[in-house]
């Protein structure tokens, strides 16, 4: 069920420039809701000229704690606020919405999740509760250099870690649908990222019939359906990827 609830800042781990991993804490002393891998927030922001919420993926939770982190890049001024934020200072924050991915998954079967950029964010999560399943995901993650890959640590400690760079700075040199690990057989595809990627991946799949799914970063502005501004062409339609998604089977799309 969707809330509105007060957040308080615990830390802010900045990797780079560009990006920080923020952990918030519930400030009313009540658990969360139940958040699945694959859905977002939509975050209020208060600084001038920034008059909508902002939609960021959930990078993990931890329900006893009363704990999320969300994984932000700096790429504009509500965003900007966001990293720059410090322990103690407040959000306001709808949760949880849209659609996540699916986690009922044969045991035993080989699991890639794909990530690049922010897109890594849902990759973590899903990772964590895979692996609480009884899974041993494999993570595929790109970058256009080295120092542009996040939270390698914390991936390493939940599966194997595959790396591309668009630089050959590290891992294999190129995009993530050069790394052989693709070439390979698997069970299923998680991705996340910017859209040629995910088209990409989404090419690889159909070619190799296997199932997988996307998490869409379309444009959102209410988060809620109403402004359609976030609108996708699938095989029934367009459907508004905030509440339809944003995780899509690649079957649903027309890419």
């Amino acid at each position: 069920m969707k809330q509105i609830r007060e957040f308080m800042v615990k830390s802010v781990e900045r990797y780079g420039e560009l990006y920080a991993l923020l952990t918030l804490n519930t400030t009313d002393g009540l658990g969360l809701p139940d958040c699945l891998p694959g859905q977002f927030v939509q975050v209020a922001v208060e600084t001038p000229g920034v008059f909508l919420r902002r939609p960021i993926s959930i990078n993990s939770v931890n329900p006893a704690a009363g704990t999320l982190t969300l994984l932000v890049r700096d790429a504009g001024k509500a965003t900007h606020q966001l990293v720059n934020m410090t322990a103690g200072e407040t959000l306001n924050i709808i949760l949880p919405l849209g659609k996540g991915f699916t986690t009922d998954i044969p045991a035993g079967s080989r699991v890639i999740l794909a990530g690049g950029g922010v897109g890594v964010a849902p990759m973590f999560f899903i990772g964590t509760e895979l692996k609480r399943r009884g899974l041993a995901p494999e993570f595929l993650l790109g970058a256009r250099s080295a120092d542009q890959l996040l939270m390698l640590d914390e991936f390493r400690k939940i599966g194997t870690v595959h790396i591309c760079t668009d630089d050959g700075s590290l891992g294999t040199h190129g995009v993530v649908t050069d790394h052989e690990v693709l070439s390979s057989h698997i069970d299923r595809i998680y991705c996340c990222g910017p859209a040629p990627m995910m088209k990409a991946v989404a090419r690889v799949a159909r070619e190799k019939g296997v199932d997988c799914e996307v998490s869409l970063e379309n444009m959102m502005a209410c988060g809620l359906g109403a402004c359609l501004c976030c609108v996708e062409k699938t095989v029934r339609g367009n459907v508004c990827v905030c509440t339809e998604g944003p995780v899509f089977n690649i079957s649903e799309l027309t890419w």
